[in-house]
Order: C-alpha cells, then sequence, then structure tokens
C-alpha cells in the first residue's frame, strides 16, 4: 500500500455520526459540493440537475472504524467490468424495481462486499448525481457502521478493497489535479491520492459532499 499524509485531524465515529443526523435536517450542499470535484469540461452535466431519462442506481457510503480511525469504504472495480471497470467506487448498483434506494444500497454492498446490511446504521440519502458518460443517476446513501465488520468482496466485481481514512480524504496534501483523454479533448480531473489510486469523477464529487456534511470541505483545487 501507498503512503498516506494524514495531518488532519479527523473527527471520531460517534461525532460522525452525530454531523450527520443533524446534516441530513437541512438543504444539502448537492451541486455547489459536486462542481468542486467535477471534471471539466464535463459535457452535459449540470449541477444539481438529473435528467428523466437517466438509470438509477444506489451506492452505499460507509464510514466505519479501522485500525482506531474513521474510514469511508471504497473498491477498485473488477477489470472484466465492462463500464468503469478498473475505477474506484464506492459499492453500489442498479436499483431493481419496487425497491427503495436504502434497500438497493444495502443489498449492493452485500452482494459485492459480502457487507451484513445489519451492520450499518443508515443516516440519510446525499444528493443525487448524473453520470453523463453511462446514464447513471447514482443515489448515494450514507452509513455508519460501529465496528469493523467482515467483509468478503466479489471476485466477480471487486478487484480489492480501498479503506480511505477519512483524515487522508481532508487532507489538501492529497486532494491534486491531473489530465484525462476523452477521445481527442482533454479533461482537467480533481482526484483525491487514496493509497496509490486516484479518485476521481463521481465518487470524488460524491466524497465532496459527504465531506462538506462534515465539516471537512475540500479546498477548490482550481
Amino acid at each position: 500500500m501507498g503512503s498516506l499524509t494524514v495531518p488532519v485531524e479527523s473527527p471520531k465515529l460517534y461525532q460522525i455520526d452525530a454531523l450527520l443526523r443533524s446534516a441530513f435536517r437541512a438543504p444539502l450542499p448537492g451541486g455547489d459540493a459536486h462542481r468542486r470535484l467535477a471534471p471539466k469540461p464535463r459535457p452535459g452535466w449540470r449541477p444539481g440537475v438529473v435528467p428523466d431519462h437517466a438509470t438509477p442506481a444506489a451506492a452505499l457510503v460507509l464510514l466505519y472504524p479501522l485500525d482506531d480511525a474513521p474510514h469511508v469504504l471504497l473498491t477498485v472495480r473488477a477489470g472484466r467490468l465492462g463500464k468503469h471497470a478498473g475505477q474506484v467506487s464506492f459499492p453500489g448498483g442498479l436499483i431493481d424495481a419496487g425497491e427503495s434506494v436504502r434497500d438497493a444500497a444495502l443489498r449492493e454492498a452485500f452482494e459485492e462486499v459480502g457487507l451484513d446490511p445489519a451492520a450499518v446504521r443508515v443516516a440519510g440519502a446525499l444528493s443525487p448525481l448524473y453520470i453523463t458518460v453511462s446514464n447513471f443517476a447514482i443515489h448515494p446513501v450514507a452509513g455508519v457502521a460501529a465496528s469493523t465488520p467482515r467483509l468478503r468482496p466479489s471476485a466477480a466485481e471487486v478487484a480489492r478493497l480501498l479503506p480511505a481514512p477519512l483524515a487522508a480524504l481532508a487532507d489538501p496534501a492529497n486532494l491534486r489535479r491531473g489530465t484525462r483523454w476523452r477521445g481527442d479533448l482533454p479533461c482537467d480531473v480533481p482526484y483525491f491520492e487514496v493509497r496509490n489510486e486516484r479518485v476521481w469523477g463521481a465518487t470524488a464529487m460524491v466524497l465532496a459532499e459527504l465531506l462538506t456534511l462534515l465539516d471537512l470541505a475540500p479546498r477548490n483545487p482550481w
């Protein structure tokens, strides 16, 4: 695993739970937080707007203790997956007919990483985010596990787990910018550096809202 710069004092898990409970009673930062870490240009995307034709999907944003510090559960997607293969993401997937966002997020986390739904206290729903390249509308659900969960990642969907220390995500030294290419079009991409992986795109944008709710809003990378 790569080294991380972690000088930031992050809140304890019980403080995180209380902060989230309070934050979900107020309007969410949504598009403003997403815009901060959105790649530029991002054709077809407008902050806070989810088209009716988008395919709904759910994701679980899990905060849990690991080595006595709060972490966010991320995964590196298996290379055989057609969409977003090899990228860093939250456990998640399509919402089945008649299924709630909450239930879909917990089901997908169980299927992908073996997370017991009973181990998660769902805090609330973060702002939905439209992903233009896949036409998905991601509905992130924030949850907290009081103890380190036993995880069994599915080899078909997950290349490896990527536990992200909350303090590392909040550290300005780990927020950087790079360039990715879409055909002949260069894109300026903000990303978090986590254990030698670049966390960018929709995952970084959702993390920006989570950090904002926890009073750890990332600096403006522009």
